[in-house]
């Protein structure tokens, strides 16, 4: 007896995978098209000045990425990015990748508010649509610089960490290796690895996930400082960040105010700043990027007393520390004044001009030429580099010409965008203001899940202001938590309603909140 094998029935009728995309796109219909005109308009500034847009910066990712090593003023996170992409020669290639990152991100937004807080599709869209839409945003992911990709990992933390209720420490260990990223991408990472700490400590989340985290991004942070110690005799990031204190404290330190003995302190003393109050610049950046006129007084050649013609040094950078902590301490007013000035900046109606008109004009899309003084196309600046120039580093990277190519029409689109569609600084007010009344209509559970986006948002304008000085690219990579935490806030005001089982078999709910029809606010709290 031969027995035969049954064979299994083919459903024609089951959707295909064409089908079943089509079926989502229409499901998600007004997001998607929303991500196709922000894809749209990435393209057009793709075209209109490619390969890439150019920072004072961008040279020393260049730099890095050809020649690998610690650097001394930021961490290699996005040198390292540059590093891999280097072998195709393709600086589109590196913008493209920076634009798909913040597609990327507005598609964690979304994805979050709709499955996690249930907010309606136009509701998830529009919690999106500044990182979709804003044409400064377009415009630094067209920039050779780290922000979109700081963007999306820090975007990335908070959705994991909301996402998941009860996380494992598998969830905490890829948390924590997202959190070492970011922290080698920006140093501005540090306190957000506080934050995401702290938040799961509040929210009772066990002690296993949050060692995870910190065990997690300890080992590339720590393996990273071993090499910078190796190269510089320092366990640390950078040799950057007690300079930059200065320069935030340079703007108001007074001498006179705060205390230094002349004979045991010469270290403080060749770093005060000489110059009558009313000389001093008005922006901090001045103190140490500045050029001076060679009197060697209250200029950028403060720095330069030291005699090693080296700014970033273990030693100037300690020394530089000491006298902005010193500063802080003896003009407590003083401080809080340009913090809280910097800090304001970021809410302003429109977008005055500042620190300077050339650090400004690099965030403007412009639908023409620069002309140097001879009347032809500037070229890259030729400053000099670790092991060459900037200019040559940059041809070297593309193998070919690196300069931004200004093309019509699609430049004039894109300078002609950017003049209207932007999230205003006063918009972005409203928006931090919703968030925080999220957080004190839920003071019970400690702002509930608004509490970690908003703090987030609240962190990265405010840092800048308190650690280096305002910069209108440092206030983009807020606007996405800003809109998670006002969106999980106006949650409940903007979920439709949704209608009761009609069905026989469909049971009345008898106790309260069993069948309520309408999904109630997860919750990151982890009941015991």
């Amino acid at each position: 007896m031969v027995s035969v094998a049954e064979i299994t029935p083919v459903d024609y009728s089951a959707p295909g995978r064409i089908a079943r995309a089509r079926s989502f796109l229409r499901r998600h219909r007004v997001f998607a098209a929303a991500f196709a005109l922000g894809g749209l308009l990435r393209i057009v500034t793709m075209l209109g000045y490619g390969p890439a847009m150019w920072f004072n910066d961008s040279y020393e990712y260049i730099s890095v990425a050809l020649h690998p090593r610690p650097h001394p003023i930021r961490p290699d996170g996005y040198g390292f990015w540059l590093l891999l992409l280097k072998p195709f020669h393709s600086l589109t290639l590196v913008t493209l990748t920076q634009h798909l990152m913040g597609l990327a991100t507005a598609v964690l937004i979304y994805a979050l508010l709709r499955r996690k807080f249930a907010l309606p599709k136009w509701g998830a869209t529009l919690a999106a649509a500044p990182v979709l839409f804003d044409a400064y945003q377009i415009q630094l992911e067209q920039l050779i610089m780290s922000d979109a990709m700081f963007t999306l990992l820090v975007v990335g933390v908070i959705t994991l960490v909301l996402w998941h209720r009860r996380m494992s420490w598998k969830v905490g260990a890829v948390v924590g290796l997202l959190l070492a990223l970011t922290w080698l991408t920006r140093s501005i990472g540090l306190p957000i690895l506080a934050l995401v700490v702290v938040y799961l400590l509040i929210k009772r989340t066990g002690w296993k996930p949050v060692v995870a985290v910190v065990t997690a991004c300890a080992i590339p942070v720590v393996a990273y400082m071993s090499w910078f110690a190796a190269s510089f005799g320092k366990f640390a990031m950078t040799n950057s960040d007690g300079l930059i204190l200065y320069m935030r404290t340079a703007i108001f330190a007074d001498c006179d105010k705060m205390d230094i003995d002349k004979y045991k302190e010469v270290e403080l003393v060749l770093l005060c700043i000489n110059d009558p109050v009313h000389q001093r610049k008005d922006y901090a950046q001045w103190y140490l990027w500045g050029q001076g006129s060679g009197d060697g007084q209250g200029t950028g050649e403060v720095l330069h007393r030291w005699g090693s013609g080296k700014k970033f040094t273990d030693i100037t950078n300690d020394a530089a520390s000491a006298f902005a902590i010193r500063a802080i301490v003896s003009q407590p007013g003083d401080y809080l004044q340009v913090v809280a000035r910097d800090f304001l900046r970021a809410f302003h109606w429109g977008r005055p001009r500042f620190p300077d008109a050339a650090t400004y004009n690099m965030y403007e899309f412009k639908p023409y030429y620069e002309l140097d003084s001879t009347g032809n196309p500037k070229r890259l600046p030729n400053w000099p580099s670790y092991q060459g120039r900037t200019d040559t580093d940059a041809f070297a990277y593309e193998a070919g010409p690196p300069e931004t190519r200004i093309v019509s029409p699609w430049a004039d689109i894109m300078s002609g965008y950017q003049k209207v569609f932007y999230l205003r600084g006063i918009m972005l007010g409203g928006i931090m203001l919703v968030g925080l009344y999220g957080i004190v209509v839920r003071w019970r559970s400690f702002g509930g899940p608004v509490l970690l986006p908003w703090l987030g948002a609240f962190g990265l304008l405010l840092a800048p202001a308190a650690t280096a000085e305002f910069d209108y690219r440092y206030v983009l990579p807020a606007v996405p938590l800003a809109c998670i935490a006002a969106a999980i806030t106006l949650r409940r005001g903007v979920t439709s309603v949704r209608a009761l089982p009609t069905s026989p078999s469909a049971s009345v709910p008898t106790s309260p909140g069993a069948g309520s029809s309408r999904p109630t606010e997860p919750d990151t709290t982890t009941r015991s």
